[in-house]
């Protein structure tokens, strides 16, 4: 039995081990190998090793903070790919020959490059379009689960990561560090209407029917909520309920949910649960139980009150939908090579799951695409593709109007498939004012 684990980790688990961040052992590897470049898809380096005249190394990072959170950083500690693909850049695969030359010599030898699935114009479109403000910023394909770009900021340098440590690691109140994408947990506003409307299909196969009356406010036990801006929706069915992102009706659809079942719903849809991810990642939760008060269970139908969501959680829900229900796994590395471009390793699409069935995925297809045609996304109109999406508006402390602006949803058209696009501005106001036009900079640039 022995022998046949041994056997058994020698060929499957190696690698893991030796390539886990907790690996001390990783670090001597550079004594023999010059760290590999990583590269985006398209041809570009977005880290590399620099070697002086004396020998001395330095990492550079060309592109500076737009891919931070991302590449990550070397040195005091990794982060990002840096961190996950640290065995890949410090093992090489050269000419056999060349790499016995340069032991004999005292030479290092060339590590293997690392080419990952990072889109450089939609980087660029991203970093740019999030601008001065606090947020994230996640593109992935849903068919294929390809990371094509990652945005946190606040961000910072990786090239001076070590001389601006001491002020980074001091500075409570921005948490540069913190990869907002997979560790940032926000109330989800509006955008937690999806999850809503699909327990209540769910539970009413007769959905259609759903009738009410919007007076822009709905009160219980002494709570009151309102819609935004306190607007008047007037009569509505469950769809433009959801187009126009209604709280009151939201909010009266919670009171008349089964909450076991809506908890079994949200949890088979990832709530409290680990991501499928390379990056260190968050649980997203909430709190509803036979216990929690009807004002609690109103706020929690419109995403607020406990509940709390990273944008990659988000992310890959709309990802599934977009995908009929097809959850991919979110991957980076697309596949490594040595330096002489001779690929060692690929790395291929994998499914995690199916998390929606069918019915439920068109349903919030025909859903999220009324937000756009005829609701609050009706800013990606008019471009060379389909969009569907849903916008939120999330509050986050007690003064009235301050609220984190969020958007999610994903576009397509013939020639290029499908993007999934999440996005949150934090205290931006409005999803409809402020991420949405995020999104579109970022369906514009890639579909065009």
């Amino acid at each position: 039995m022995m022998m046949g684990y041994f056997a058994y980790f020698q060929v499957f688990r190696s690698e893991d081990v030796i390539n886990s961040p907790y690996n001390k052992r990783q670090d001597t590897f550079g004594e023999h190998v010059v760290r590999g470049e990583i590269r985006s898809w398209d041809g570009n380096v977005l880290a590399q090793t620099v070697v002086g005249e004396d020998g001395s190394e330095t990492r550079y990072y060309p592109y500076g903070a737009m891919f931070a959170h991302a590449v990550g950083y070397e040195a005091n500690g990794k982060s990002g790919i840096e961190s996950f693909a640290n065995f890949n850049l410090l093992r090489s695969h050269s000419f056999f020959v060349e790499r016995v030359l340069n032991g004999l010599q005292g030479e290092k030898n060339l590590g293997d490059h690392v080419v990952t699935t990072l889109d450089t114009r939609l980087q660029e479109t991203a970093y740019n379009a999030l601008g001065g403000a606090n947020g994230a910023v996640f593109v992935m394909e849903p068919s294929t689960g390809k990371i094509l770009a990652m945005v946190s900021k606040p961000d910072f340098n990786p090239n001076t990561i070590a001389q601006d440590w001491e002020g980074i690691v001091s500075d409570e109140n921005n948490s540069v560090l913190l990869n907002r994408v997979t560790q940032g947990l926000y109330p989800p506003g509006s955008t937690f209407k999806i999850f809503t409307a699909l327990a209540y299909i769910r539970e009413h196969p007769d959905y259609e029917s759903y009738a009410y009356d919007c007076t822009g406010s709905l009160a219980a036990e002494n709570y009151e909520i309102h819609c935004s801006g306190n607007r008047v929706h007037g009569q509505e069915d469950l769809i433009t309920s959801f187009a126009s992102s209604c709280n009151t009706s939201f909010a009266n659809i919670g009171l008349g949910l089964n909450r076991s079942d809506f908890t079994k719903l949200c949890d088979s849809l990832l709530f409290h649960t680990d991501l499928p991810t390379s990056y260190p990642s968050r649980q997203s939760s909430f709190v509803l139980n036979q216990d929690t008060s009807d004002s609690q269970v109103m706020q929690t139908a419109i995403g607020q009150g406990e509940t709390l969501m990273t944008p990659m959680h988000l992310a890959l829900v709309t990802s599934a939908i977009a995908n009929n229900g097809v959850l991919m796994r979110p991957y980076v590395i697309d596949h490594t090579e040595n330096d002489q471009g001779i690929p060692v390793k690929e790395y291929h699409p994998s499914s995690y799951g199916t998390i929606l069935n069918e019915a439920d995925c068109q349903n919030m297809q025909e859903f999220m695409g009324r937000v756009v045609s005829d609701g609050t996304g009706a800013g990606l109109l008019g471009g060379n593709y389909q969009a569907a999406g849903k916008t939120g508006s999330a509050e986050y402390s007690n003064t009235k109007g301050q609220s984190h602006a969020w958007f999610t949803g994903y576009a397509s058209n013939e020639a290029k498939g499908s993007l999934v696009v999440t996005v949150i501005v934090e205290g931006g106001g409005s999803g409809k004012d402020t991420a949405v036009p995020i999104a579109r900079a970022l369906f514009d640039t890639y579909f065009q």
